[in-house]
């Protein structure tokens, strides 16, 4: 895997900008972890039948109360041909993660979807926890009722920290090659992780801590040479026919070193946040609603817009 990123767009040093904005929303989000509209998304993710009507099954994942997310009326635009699947994190859920990212998208006039995947029987909340291979057979279910849904070919999927690794996951073992065009990483666990970096994780989520090494298959699967890995990366990164972003902040405390998200294969690029705007820190949480990042999703998205990132965009005043 590379150790330096490789990008076409870097631009010169810019100014700080501070990550107070995107601390707010995150701790708002954060803060809605154990209330109703978690409790709904928790309760959709076992309710899921591939068996069923594809949008059904697809329906039955979808987490509630994403704004612009989830209009399964919504149909693609010929500037904006592919759907976009938002792929959560360890321990959080779709109705969490992507408060920042998915209306800003849907109003760039995209048609968006968030899944609430990885439940485990007995845990309540914290989702993204069930064994990878399991996850991305629910992964599998919801692309296939998007695809129904929205009559695309393919689907553009953005993925945050385990989202961003289960994709490949899923394109590898469960048929998803074909049907996704390009897949962005926000600082994905391409080469896994130590488990002190899913303990710093799990200080994020209340009650997550306990299940660091236990009750949670899918850390095991994400640490450093772990069975699931081991077979996700033999043979190479990448898969034909898919172009693969990787969107990665040096201040990770996750996903560590940052270096090892990074991927290698044609039709890869790999971005460091500071190669865009050196004084911008965000930490490994923090990429979901950093505006640097999000304006390099939308580039990934879309290749055309070629604007220069705002490194002032986080700035308080």
């Amino acid at each position: 895997m590379p150790t330096t990123p490789t990008h076409s767009r870097l631009p010169g040093r810019r100014r700080l900008g501070s990550l107070a904005v995107g601390c707010a929303l995150l701790v708002a989000a954060l803060a809605g972890a154990t209330g109703p509209a978690n409790a709904t998304a928790a309760t959709n993710t076992t309710n899921a039948n591939p068996q069923d009507d594809p949008v059904t099954a697809a329906q039955a994942l979808a987490a509630p109360g994403v704004p612009g997310a989830n209009d399964w009326s919504c149909k693609p635009s010929s500037a904006h041909p592919r759907p976009v699947v938002l792929v959560h994190g360890t321990f959080a859920n779709g109705s969490v993660n992507w408060d920042t990212v998915a209306p800003a998208l849907a109003m760039d006039g995209y048609c968006v979807y968030a899944l609430t995947y990885g439940a485990m029987p007995g845990i309540p909340v914290l989702r993204a926890i069930a064994p990878v291979a399991d996850s991305a057979q629910q992964l599998a279910t919801f692309v296939d009722g998007v695809l129904a849904a929205t009559g695309a070919g393919q689907v553009d999927i953005v993925g945050h920290s385990q989202g961003g690794m289960l994709p490949r996951y899923y394109m590898k073992f469960d048929g998803g090659a074909s049907k996704v065009h390009t897949l962005i990483g926000l600082a994905p666990s391409n080469h896994g992780t130590t488990l002190d970096g899913l303990a710093t994780l799990a200080q994020s989520f209340p009650g997550a801590a306990a299940l660091v090494g236990s009750a949670c298959p899918a850390c095991t699967d994400q640490l450093v040479g772990s069975a699931a890995l081991t077979a996700l990366n033999a043979g190479g990164d990448t898969l034909p026919g898919v172009t693969y972003w990787v969107i990665a902040t040096e201040d990770d405390e996750v996903v560590t070193p940052y270096q090892s998200q990074f991927l290698s294969g044609p039709d890869v690029n790999n971005v460091l946040v500071q190669d865009l705007c050196p004084l911008n820190h965000p930490d490994h949480v923090l990429m979901a609603v950093d505006p640097v990042v999000l304006h390099e999703i939308r580039h990934a998205l879309d290749p055309a817009d070629v604007s220069t990132a705002d490194c002032s965009a986080n700035l308080t005043g």
